[in-house]
């Protein structure tokens, strides 16, 4: 049975939202009634043909910026866009990322200085055009999806887990300075899900080891995941619209960990 969290007709921008985690939370809040602002990379008729059947599928208003979120007047281009479409935003999800891979000696410095503009800065930069127009309406969600690598570490990932970190102290210290706004501001911090990207991984993981892909996806990829289980879109989905509604108007400076326990161990 659906549940009604009480959307409809809001407004949300959801950066990194062509494919993976943000297309689905995406795709939740438009099946809610939310008209969503779709941004992100990829092919300009596969981008368009998502955004057509979403909007038809749902009925929900749904159109696309293709904001650069390592360029901050991109960024703030992509807030006025929905605005002036819209005329207001409910909304924020700051979900845009990107990887790389490598021993910190080994680390490109451009590489560094990408992970941290897409990840950490973006966030600050859409949450800065965003806050002025939630606090002209009296309310406002702002969701940054972090990880479980916001709270915990692994070897060769060293800026992306910076960045991270630094999403969940930015949304900590956020929800502090807004908890009297009526604006929240929460992180989602996921374990591994299976995007595309990790889909990727696991056939080159088992080529490369010379093992089973669901060896892989056990032993290798879902290592520190007590459960040895993805987690799935619909759980961050669920996540999201119990921290947007107003179920979640308690919930500010938090990071909301769906992780299959892998921070817990």
């Amino acid at each position: 049975m659906a549940v009604d969290y009480g959307l409809q007709g809001q407004v949300a921008v959801i950066t990194g939202s062509t494919s993976g985690i943000g297309q689905a939370l995406a795709t939740a809040l438009a099946e809610q009634g939310v008209n969503v602002v779709l941004n992100g990379f990829g092919d300009p008729a596969k981008i368009e043909a998502d955004r057509r059947a979403l909007q038809e599928r749902t009925n929900a208003a749904v159109r696309y910026h293709g904001a650069d979120m390592s360029k901050p007047q991109e960024i703030n281009d992509l807030i006025d866009y929905a605005v002036s479409e819209f005329g207001r935003l409910d909304i924020l999800v700051n979900n845009a990322g990107i990887q790389h891979v490598a021993p910190v000696e080994e680390f490109p410095p451009e590489k560094w200085d990408a992970l941290i503009a897409i990840i950490l800065s973006s966030t600050f930069h859409a949450s800065r055009a965003a806050i002025p127009i939630m606090k002209a309406q009296g309310r406002g969600r702002i969701v940054n999806i972090a990880s479980a690598h916001g709270l915990v570490a692994s070897p060769f990932k060293a800026p992306y887990v910076a960045a991270k970190h630094g999403v969940v102290g930015f949304t900590r210290a956020l929800g502090v300075e807004l908890a009297r706004t009526g604006i929240t501001a929460n992180a989602i911090c996921p374990g591994y899900v299976k995007t595309p990207l990790i889909e990727a991984q696991i056939v080159d993981q088992a080529k490369t080891r010379g093992i089973p892909e669901d060896r892989v996806m056990e032993d290798v990829i879902l290592a520190a995941q007590p459960t040895k289980k993805f987690v799935e879109y619909e759980h961050l989905a669920g996540m999201l619209l119990y921290l947007v509604s107003d179920l979640g108007a308690s919930a500010t400076g938090s990071a909301m960990v769906v992780d299959g326990g892998w921070t817990a161990t």
